[in-house]
């Protein structure tokens, strides 16, 4: 590991003004291109204390072993720069994308004398026009086998193509009208072009004027009583109209714009572009990409837009570009963009319309590729194995985890505090044997203290299960009734399951405890452990700021590598802890409301103010009730009626009645117009978990 004062430039000797910079490692090998708006500034910053680095940025100057610069005269010259060095040297710890897959395209060769139709991947040809990219092949054929009854362009192969010019016979698709067959001559070089260009036309979006045509043409044929050419033609107009329903108006005013989203996380981050030429949407595209450096959302849209456009044509770039944040800065961007297309482009986020209700939809789609993408790495069994056994070596067990269990703390500002337990066993989630606990012995944000209550409160039933498990099974062995000295017998409903032969409840232990949190969550995690006797169970702590592993007794972390599947998989658990006890603490929270002077009634509990709105329909009606009115209330006598009342006289003003989750006057609200459960967050699988 080199010491980054060892190659430190002297300050005097960096330039102040733009350029591009390269760290190289001891073998000359590139392992980071950067730019900069003034690299005396930018370069400074990589030669701090390295304490106050980021973890990846840390690892980058350590591992490098010399810098270089080049001075350029604009930031756009630097951003041109930093992407053709970015595409030479393919540096380990600039942000790389990487395509989830080969898209294809829909081409037409124009560049040839007989321009051909067909289904292109990889890198752009020139003179070849390109419309897409489609998420499937068969979605091209589809479209193109529609438009060739309309347009019958040439879609043969070159070798096809010379065998039916020298044996002076067509291909079937010339025999049935698909084709104008300019093989055989049937139509000249000219004619052929033409219509290849009217369906580059029609792929554009130009598709009114030629439909229009169409339509006289079909009403003149019927004038003149050519019923055979009108009919072909309505056929044509109904292909035509087949192909433009396949690709819904999504925009008004034909807009050209390509509408980019992002889906992130400490590690990853996905990427999904909608390309809308003509107001339609014609092609999406998506990319993952592993966070190699440490890069803000604005640096993601950066490299995703260098990543777009770099090896593009100027066709390909249009008129807008609708991002979810703006790089910084934002002219070098905008100016390099319009430079690639040779006229303006515009480069915003989008507030509100269509066109923001369109972003929403591709960051749906965003989203759901990173939790594909996660989905596959986690369903794959080698991939697990690996996972379990780094974690195992990392933590220094004897063996590899297969079952743990974590925890995480939820509360909103020291209210309604709970917490969650996750079950994880071969690396997959095991969403049976979810539990949640609520925090009643005190109140306010001290998370160390819940966490060592919540850990006692499991491991304390762990214990007393295995006494009942070891008391029926000793009963068992001796021919007779368990020994009542030994605890309680297990009851019929605690014994083993049929589906698993394995107790219920707590009894099976976990190999490893993980906490949501750093040092004091996981020493209150083992102080709870050791207070009950357990010393056979490992316990961790995944702290998010910098995701690292903290284990009790060590004052430093345990840092796995951001490629470590042992790291994801920890993420995925901690991150399973923190969902299932967040949609636990929002669904107690929605339904607790407060009532103004009703929580100041001494005895008087959330049923019976429940009770007593839900009778007088309000809290506004229930301010005006009598004594007498609020005994008929069940459940309230007349002492606590009375104390009710003077509550309300004595507030000045009354204070309405809130619910604590939306912040909603609630005061004229009819009764069953509160809170549902149904309306309540956490999945139905949540729901079903069981509250201890």
């Amino acid at each position: 590991m080199a010491d980054p004062s060892s190659y430190r430039p002297k300050p005097g000797q960096i330039p102040d003004s733009p350029g591009v910079y390269r760290f190289r490692d001891e073998h000359r090998r590139v392992i980071y291109v950067g730019k900069a708006k003034s690299l005396r500034q930018r370069l400074a910053n990589y030669f701090q204390d390295l304490a106050g680095l980021h973890p990846r940025t840390r690892t980058m100057v350590t591992t490098a072993a010399s810098v270089e610069w080049t001075v350029v005269t604009t930031e756009v010259e630097a951003l041109q720069l930093e992407y053709t060095w970015i595409k030479e040297f393919d540096p380990r710890f600039n942000v790389k994308y990487r395509d989830d897959k080969s898209y294809p395209y829909l081409a037409v060769t124009l560049n040839e004398e007989f321009p051909r139709v067909q289904v292109m991947r990889g890198k752009k040809r020139k003179g070849v026009r390109y419309f897409g990219p489609y998420g499937h092949a068969w979605a091209i054929r589809d479209t193109v086998d529609l438009l060739l009854r309309v347009f019958p362009v040439r879609t043969c192969s070159a070798g096809v193509f010379k065998n039916a010019a020298r044996t002076g016979r067509p291909c079937l698709l010339g025999y049935i009208g698909k084709c104008s067959a300019p093989c055989v001559g049937r139509v000249t070089p000219e004619e052929h072009r033409e219509l290849a260009e009217e369906f580059c036309d029609f792929m554009a979006g130009r598709t009114g004027t030629y439909l229009r045509r169409l339509e006289r043409g079909m009403a003149e044929a019927a004038e003149e009583l050519e019923y055979e050419r009108a009919a072909r033609l309505r056929d044509d107009i109904g292909a035509l109209r087949k192909a433009m329903e396949r690709s819904a108006v999504v925009l008004a005013d034909a807009t050209d714009a390509d509408l980019m989203a992002l889906a992130e996380d400490e590690l990853e981050a996905a990427v999904q572009i909608f390309h809308v030429r003509g107001g339609r949407v014609r092609g999406q595209r998506g990319w993952v990409t592993d966070k190699v450096e440490a890069v803000t959302t604005a640096d993601l849209v950066e490299h995703a837009l260098q990543q777009l456009y770099g090896e593009e044509s100027g066709d390909a770039v249009p008129k807008e570009v609708l991002v979810p944040a703006l790089p910084e800065p934002v002219v070098p961007v905008q100016e390099w963009l319009s430079g690639r297309r040779g006229a303006q482009v515009s480069l915003r986020v989008p507030q509100r319309g269509d066109k923001r209700a369109l972003m929403e939809t591709v960051e749906r789609n965003a989203q759901q590729a990173l939790a594909l993408h996660k989905t596959k790495r986690a369903s794959d069994l080698t991939t697990r194995s690996r996972a379990l056994e780094e974690i195992a070596a990392a933590l220094d067990l004897d063996s590899a985890p297969l079952r743990v269990e974590c925890y995480d703390i939820s509360h909103l500002q020291g209210d309604d505090v709970v917490a969650s337990m996750v079950v994880f066993e071969d690396g997959l989630a095991r969403k049976s044997e979810y539990r949640r606990f609520q925090i009643k012995g005190f109140r306010g944000q001290d998370d160390v203290r819940s966490m060592h209550e919540v850990i006692t409160r499991r491991f304390r039933r762990y214990l007393a299960e295995q006494e009942r498990t070891g008391a029926w099974s000793a009963g068992e062995q001796a021919g007779g009734d368990p020994d009542p000295a030994a605890g309680p017998a297990l009851a019929e409903e605690d014994a083993l399951t049929e589906e698993n032969g394995r107790p219920r409840r707590f009894a099976y232990p976990p190999q490893l405890v993980v906490v949501d949190g750093g040092q004091p969550q996981v020493a209150a995690a083992r102080r709870a452990l050791d207070e009950l006797g357990i010393d056979d169970i490992a316990v961790c702590g995944l702290a998010k700021r910098l995701e690292e592993v903290w284990v009790p007794d060590e004052d430093d972390p345990v840092v796995l590598p951001r490629t470590s599947e042992g790291l994801y998989l920890l993420q995925r658990v901690r991150d399973e802890a923190h969902r299932f006890a967040l949609a636990y603490q929002r669904t107690k929270r929605a339904k607790r409301f407060r009532s103004g002077p009703l929580d100041d009634v001494p005895g008087l509990g959330e049923t019976r103010k429940q009770a007593l709105v839900k009778h007088f329909g309000s809290v506004k009606k229930l301010r005006t009730a009598t004594v007498d009115e609020i005994c008929e209330v069940p459940g309230i006598g007349r002492k606590t009626a009375e104390t009710v009342a003077a509550a309300f006289a004595a507030a000045a003003p009354a204070a309405p009645a809130v619910n604590t989750a939306t912040g909603e006057i609630m005061e004229d609200e009819e009764p069953g117009t509160g809170a549902r459960a149904a309306d309540a967050p956490g999945s139905a699988q949540d729901r079903r978990g069981q509250e201890t």
